[in-house]
């Protein structure tokens, strides 16, 4: 699926190419960049003693808009257990209380279209995301988001079964909620939507993708 973010993270960019970007442990990356838009996501990983890297997976992600801060994040575990909900979700800072049952939703008031819906089985110890882009700006960036440019080449060597792309110092930030990179983008502020030609973000959060996780959808 176009959009997706799995495992030790292989991304599907918006192009259709399946690529990784390993990142680093306990560092945080922009996903996508755009003037009302910027996704950041927290890596997390362990050292594998056969191979000369760390294998890497996405904790949390951070959805910055406006003036507003969205944030979805697996908690950590060290015994894993079927029962215990692991999804903390906050907005402004403020943590979202969801009902256990299935098909739980929050909806922000003033911002109806940014929403979280809770799925069957979403317990993880991290994300899988797949997001889904109504309409970009032709210049959107980040290591998602600019597979989504109309004249966007991938930088991946291709003829692997699965290639890997670069850009750890361009898109490294200085933390979850940070927009620094040097890719950035992003202005803070009640932009217009009709600015950049992009819908604000209807957020549905749930397990998914050949797994558990959270989906979310724009």
């Amino acid at each position: 699926m176009p959009g997706a973010v799995c495992q030790d993270p292989r991304f599907i960019g918006g192009d259709g190419i399946t690529f990784y970007f390993h990142g680093k442990k306990d560092k945080d990356f922009c996903l996508v960049t755009q003037p009302n838009l910027h996704i950041n996501a927290h890596f997390i990983g362990k050292r594998n003693q056969k191979m000369n890297r760390e294998f890497t997976w996405v904790q949390s992600i951070a959805i910055l808009f406006g003036d507003h801060r969205l944030y979805v994040g697996a908690q950590k575990t060290t015994t894993w257990n079927e029962a215990v909900d692991r999804l903390s979700v906050a907005f402004d800072g403020e943590p979202i209380s969801l009902s256990p049952a299935e098909g739980a939703t929050w909806r922000l008031a003033t911002l109806p279209s940014a929403a979280v819906k809770r799925d069957e089985d979403d317990c993880f110890a991290h994300l899988e995301l797949g997001f889904k882009f109504y309409s970009l700006s032709g210049s959107v960036d980040g290591i998602l988001g600019q597979t989504y440019r109309a004249n966007y080449v991938s930088r991946a060597k291709l003829g692997v079964p699965v290639a890997v792309l670069g850009g750890e110092r361009e898109f490294s930030v200085s933390n979850l909620f940070a927009a620094d990179c040097s890719a950035s983008q992003f202005r803070r502020g009640n932009l217009r939507v009709s600015e950049v030609g992009l819908e604000l973000p209807s957020m549905k959060c749930g397990s998914g993708i050949d797994g558990r996780g959270v989906v979310c959808k724009r």
